[in-house]
């Protein structure tokens, strides 16, 4: 009973003890927080001298990683920054008392990036400050391509802790206008005669046609439906023929002068307008798709559309005050005078105009990127040997041929920077003209009544007066 007492006595005087023990230690624990000095900012891989009103003992570095420090003596400090980071600097007294604790801050060399910003991109109003562990480019530049110098120039300095807040100055989306525009001119002059002579009785006939002499059966040389029938052939496109035909006896002679003069004109002209932001890639149809029945290789028939029309591909990127286009603009049609057949599958051909380039050019300024012209002439002489030599006479023994065709093909392009308006502000050609009504329809045969727009930028410019060519209106 004894023993138990002494055991239960023994620990209580142990609990006891180390609760005042405990309590001894809570008293003497403390934090020193010294006096509130600041931030300390040293540019990486250079070097500052602190010095200390007080006289110091000792120093410390929490991160030696981030900065370097050493003592020139007992009131100067100097600090080295090694990485981009935060750290704390102590000093304690000779009493072994906390001084101060300074928060040292060690950021990229800013001096030498906004020096090296001026010289490569002059004129552009770019701000440099640190945050935390890295940079930040704040400010309004003229491009994007600024912008994109800016961040490669920064990020040799802080890689991979840029912060972009710089924002692009005018408008960067770029309508693109281009305009086909091709002339085809085609002169044809044809000057023939032909001789024919025959034998009523016998049926036979000799004839020399463009200087070639042939002899037939019957009447198979005949074009005219007249009695007797005549033997000079006539071509089938001829618009001016002379005839004459002179009988003696059994015999005919047919004389034939033909005169040809033909004149052709083709006018192509097509305008693709589209818009895309800087840097973006657009593209523009207004077409079709032809079908083309292509072999496999089991010998199957499968079918590939080849889109043709007009197309319009280009990215634009705006550089400063100019405009970078790198473009491929197109005008495709079928052209029945080319085809393929096999297999009973008959393929028409393709006519092509087509430019790829890559230009620049300032806001509204314009650029003939492509142009063509093509002259093809082409002579032919026939006629009998001989007599086709003879002044005058000769003539009627010659054939002659003259044929000249001229294309002129001329691709234009204008870019012009371009900002959102509103849109009230814009017109479509359906909004000029409206469905007639059946007093319009039936009493007057109209069909389409005018539909003149009375507000906002359409009326404006309908009240002016205004007429041109369908599409676009852009001042």
């Amino acid at each position: 009973m004894k023993i138990k007492m002494l055991m239960a006595a023994g620990l209580v005087g142990l609990a006891a003890t180390m609760g005042t023990v405990a309590d001894v230690q809570a008293q003497t624990l403390r934090t020193l927080t010294g006096k509130a000095t600041g931030q300390l900012t040293v540019p990486m891989n250079r070097a500052v001298v602190v010095e200390s009103d007080e006289i110091f003992a000792e120093l410390s570095i929490s991160n030696p990683s981030i900065a370097d420090i050493s003592t020139l003596s007992d009131r100067t400090i100097y600090v080295l920054g090694k990485s981009p980071g935060r750290t704390t600097l102590t000093l304690l007294g000779p009493d072994g008392s906390l001084i101060t604790n300074v928060e040292v801050r060690v950021t990229p060399d800013m001096s030498e990036l906004k020096e090296r910003l001026r010289e490569v991109l002059p004129g552009e109003a770019i701000e440099v400050r640190s945050a935390n562990d890295g940079l930040v480019l704040s400010g309004t530049v003229s491009s994007a391509q600024a912008v994109d110098r800016a961040l490669d120039l920064a990020s040799r300095y802080a890689p991979e802790r840029v912060s972009n807040l710089m924002t692009v100055a005018g408008s960067q989306q770029v309508m693109l206008k281009v305009r086909f525009a091709e002339m085809n001119r085609s002169v044809s002059k044809t000057l023939s005669s032909s001789l024919a002579f025959s034998n009523v009785l016998s049926g036979n006939s000799t004839s020399i046609l463009g200087g070639t002499i042939t002899a037939t059966e019957g009447d198979n040389l005949g074009t005219f439906a007249t009695t007797p029938p005549h033997l000079a052939q006539r071509s089938r496109n001829s618009t001016g023929v002379f005839s004459l035909g002179v009988g003696v006896g059994d015999f005919e002679l047919n004389i034939l002068l033909e005169a040809l003069e033909s004149k052709g004109f083709v006018r192509t002209l097509a305008e693709p307008n589209l818009t895309a932001l800087s840097g973006q890639n657009a593209s523009f149809l207004a077409g079709g798709e032809y079908p083309i029945p292509v072999v496999g290789d089991n010998g199957e028939i499968t079918v590939e559309f080849k889109p043709f029309g007009i197309s319009l591909d280009f990215t634009p990127r705006v550089v400063g005050e100019n405009i970078n286009l790198r473009l491929s603009a197109e005008v495709s049609g079928i052209d029945p005078s080319v085809t393929y057949s096999d297999g009973g599958i008959t393929i028409s051909g393709f006519s092509n105009r087509r430019t790829e380039t890559t230009v620049e050019l300032r806001d509204g300024e314009s650029f003939a990127v492509a142009g063509l012209l093509q002259d093809d002439f082409a002579s032919l002489k026939g006629q009998v040997p001989w007599l086709g030599d003879i002044p005058i006479l000769g003539t009627l023994f010659r054939s002659s041929e003259y044929e000249r065709d001229q294309t002129e093909l001329v691709i234009i392009i204008t870019a012009h920077l371009v900002s959102p308006t509103r849109g009230e502000a814009l017109a479509l050609p359906t909004d000029r003209v409206r469905p007639p009504s059946e007093r319009e329809l039936f009493l007057f045969g109209e069909l389409s009544s005018p539909n003149t727009p009375k507000k906002g930028a359409a009326g404006e410019v309908a009240r002016q007066d205004f007429s041109g060519s369908y599409g676009y209106v852009m001042e």
